[in-house]
């Protein structure tokens, strides 16, 4: 008999490093790759593995992931598979959740209601395919109380993770901290280290006993990777699964193992601009292993005009459906659904969400430009950055971030 799984999704998170992208929502709700919303990419990968009982912890801004969640993702009843958001209930008394592991901890009634063998817990905000039926089988088979998933990264990265440290059987956990400086490489590759993708797979009655004596604990933070998971290190009760056994349909070499934190404005950019080599280092065009999300009625991209300099076209770029480029030049873009980007315009390098107007005669380079924003006739971003800053945000890396109906001046 098939082992009783339930999903559950961490996507209460805040994401102040992405402002102004989360002013007006969660994390997971920001849009990403044209079509998409972050939490697609968790909640696709389990559906595709075929776990289909998942609940959305949500809690900070979460009226559009919560629409989103409850337009998009909808299963058969008949089946009793669901996805179904859930917000701090104040299970526990009047506050809301202090932390992921408290978040678990105020949602147990969900646990004791499906009575599963297993608990998955993964994180909403990363950007990847993974097929969680191999960790779930890794997990069983290993008979540890929790399975803690590890991508590989160079040594000198370790300061940028939280590491996963395992013994000599390269499997058991000895260690899990934060951000190391003096980390150690694993048994098999001195040089590399396991970082933490924020996924885990525990046995039920391990996830039940540890979140309950780290709520007893009031010094704890009550979160996941900081409290729970060291608790079970050290009891000798936690497993590292190599992401890199992890074998996804129709992956290729290029993007398999792909995984990114995008957690800041200029990963979220670069995770971007991974979409649209010809050969993608994240390829949504897997059929295979698709990413869900909603499809709005939409009519197909349009490009019109061709007069002169005046021509409609997009280069080494993704237009999406109800997008309309209209004499003007696109390059390196991802261009969302119902864009407009009008005649003699030129937009390089740059992300540009639903419903985002560019003028004629514009230039946009190296930006990103959150839904509706309107971009004036003349108007250029990304072109002088000192004068930027003093108007939007501008990233570490020099990229221009203009938030939802933020106004962009001439």
């Amino acid at each position: 008999m098939a082992a009783k799984v339930l999903a559950i999704v961490l996507a209460g998170g805040e994401g102040k490093r992405l402002m102004p992208l989360t002013t007006d929502r969660a994390k997971p709700a920001v849009p990403f790759g044209g079509m998409y919303r972050m939490v697609d990419f968790v909640l696709s990968n389990l559906a595709n593995a075929g776990y289909l009982k998942i609940v959305v912890l949500t809690q900070y801004k979460s009226h559009s992931l919560d629409r989103h969640i409850t337009k998009t993702w909808r299963m058969s009843t008949l089946l009793g598979n669901y996805v179904t958001p859930v917000p701090a209930q104040q299970r526990r008394g009047p506050w809301w959740f202090a932390g992921s592991a408290d978040a678990i901890y105020q949602s147990f009634n969900l646990i004791y209601d499906e009575q599963p063998d297993y608990v998955i817990v993964f994180g909403a905000d990363h950007i990847y395919r993974m097929d969680p039926r191999q960790m779930v089988e890794d997990h069983i088979a290993s008979g540890a109380g929790v399975t803690v998933a590890g991508i590989r990264q160079p040594l000198s990265t370790a300061d940028q993770f939280g590491v996963i440290e395992v013994g000599e059987d390269g499997r058991r956990i000895r260690a899990f901290r934060e951000k190391p400086t003096d980390a150690v490489g694993l048994p098999d590759a001195p040089d590399e280290i396991y970082a933490s993708m924020g996924n885990y797979v525990f046995t039920t009655r391990a996830l039940i006993d540890a979140v309950e004596r780290d709520a007893d604990d009031k010094t704890s933070k009550h979160d996941m990777g900081g409290s729970i998971i060291p608790m079970l290190v050290e009891r000798g009760e936690a497993n590292v699964y190599d992401f890199r056994d992890n074998e996804v349909p129709g992956s290729t070499d290029r993007d398999r193992g792909y995984w990114r934190d995008v957690g800041t404005l200029d990963s979220f950019y670069d995770a971007h601009m991974d979409l649209i080599n010809v050969h993608p280092v994240f390829n949504l065009y897997n059929f295979d292993w698709p990413i869900y999300t909603e499809q709005p009625p939409y009519p197909p991209a349009k490009f019109v005009h061709q007069w002169g300099e005046r021509v409609g076209r997009a280069v080494a770029s993704m237009v999406s459906p109800g997008a309309v480029i209209s004499g003007s030049l696109v390059e390196n873009s991802i261009v969302s659904p119902k864009v407009k980007v009008h005649s003699w315009a030129h937009v390089d390098g740059s992300v540009l969400m639903e419903g985002v107007e560019i003028g004629r005669h514009a230039v946009v380079r190296r930006a990103i430009l959150d839904k509706n924003v309107q971009v004036p006739e003349g108007a250029e971003i990304g072109v002088d950055l000192e004068r930027d800053r003093q108007r939007y945000t501008v990233s570490d890396n020099g990229i221009v971030v203009i938030g939802k109906g933020q106004k962009v001046e001439p």
